[in-house]
């Protein structure tokens, strides 16, 4: 990759210390952002991709005892080392989150206008006029109709991919140089999927953002990402261009996940093959590979060893003992 480093995830863990044991929630996480890029992390639920987005944020849920371990470098600072003050100066300024769910993250006794304002008050240096001026200005940039009108309305009176849209436009309203979607279109039909999309790439460009978008649709993912990080029980399992993971992807998870949905060309005649088994306990992970209970391939050095990142190709690796085994020329989309 030639561009230039923004964020460097190197050796990220997460655990909690919960009545019932210690929950492995990620686990030996390495990644590098580039600016102006997007990647994506994908996987089954519970598959740590999250966890690692509120790990950036620093919003990992206070009430349970936290093992987090490693190092997250943004700007050549390490966030995890950060005190709380110097923590909020960048969250929500130099890396925004757009959560899942838009409208359990706006406050519903509030109008939609006066919560942007507050956000560019505490992100911007400009006069409380300023600010109703540049809200009107970020309504309009993400095609909410009647901006100056509307900017008076409460949550309730928005449609679900409304709200997302004024969660765009807060998150945007610090200009960030990350943001990071979780799941942006989640319960929303396809016609406004396919608008938060493009309005997503639409700012990015216009911002020159660096995007992390979380999503378990391999569609969305393959439309949006220039660079994709599998995850499975919590570990990176494949990472690579966006072209490799879907055409040559070399790991079982990943051809898994590919082999369960249509075809990225549409072609209705293909079959659609589900993953046997199901993801295991992050109480109870199995020894060596934790996706050899549910693969095809599995030998007993899968079940003794677990295996690391390795390179298939240039920018492209896996964490499978039989990686080069499986024909990472043969297309799997």
């Amino acid at each position: 990759m030639n561009k230039e480093i923004i964020l460097e995830v190197k050796d990220l863990s997460v655990k909690f210390d919960t009545p019932e044991g210690v929950v492995t929630a990620v686990e030996s996480c390495d990644f590098e952002l580039g600016q102006d890029e997007i990647i994506a992390i994908v996987g089954e639920s519970g598959s740590g991709k999250t966890i690692t987005a509120l790990s950036i944020m620093r919003l990992l849920p206070s009430h349970r005892s936290q093992l987090i371990s490693g190092e997250i470098f943004f700007k050549k600072r390490d966030l995890l080392k950060l005190n709380e003050s110097d923590m909020r100066r960048i969250r929500g300024d130099q890396i925004s989150m757009i959560f899942q769910n838009p409208r359990s993250s706006l406050n519903p006794i509030m109008s939609i206008g006066k919560q942007i304002t507050e956000a560019i008050l505490l992100h911007q240096k400009v006069s409380k006029k300023e600010a109703k001026i540049k809200t009107i200005e970020y309504l309009d940039m993400v095609k909410i109709p009647r901006a100056k009108e509307r900017m008076r309305n409460y949550p309730h009176q928005f449609s679900g991919g409304m709200c997302q849209r004024v969660m765009i436009a807060m998150a945007l309203s610090s200009s960030p140089d990350i943001l990071i979607a979780d799941e942006p279109t989640t319960a929303l039909d396809v016609t406004i999927e396919s608008q938060i999309l493009e309005l997503i790439l639409d700012l990015k460009k216009e911002f020159r953002s660096s995007v992390i978008l979380i999503s378990h649709d391999l569609g969305v993912v393959a439309r949006m990402a220039e660079r994709v990080i599998v995850m499975y029980a919590g570990k990176p399992v494949e990472f690579g261009e966006a072209e490799h993971i879907f055409y040559r992807s070399s790991h079982p998870y990943t051809r898994g996940l590919l082999a369960s949905i249509t075809s990225l060309e549409g072609d209705a005649g293909k079959s659609i093959t589900p993953i046997g088994g199901v993801p295991p306990s992050p109480l109870d992970l199995p020894p060596g590979c934790n996706f050899s209970p549910r693969c095809q391939f599995t030998e007993e050095i899968c079940i003794k060893n677990d295996p690391i990142l390795m390179q298939v190709e240039k920018d492209h690796s896996a964490a499978c003992h039989f990686s080069s085994k499986i024909d990472v020329g043969k297309g799997s989309a």
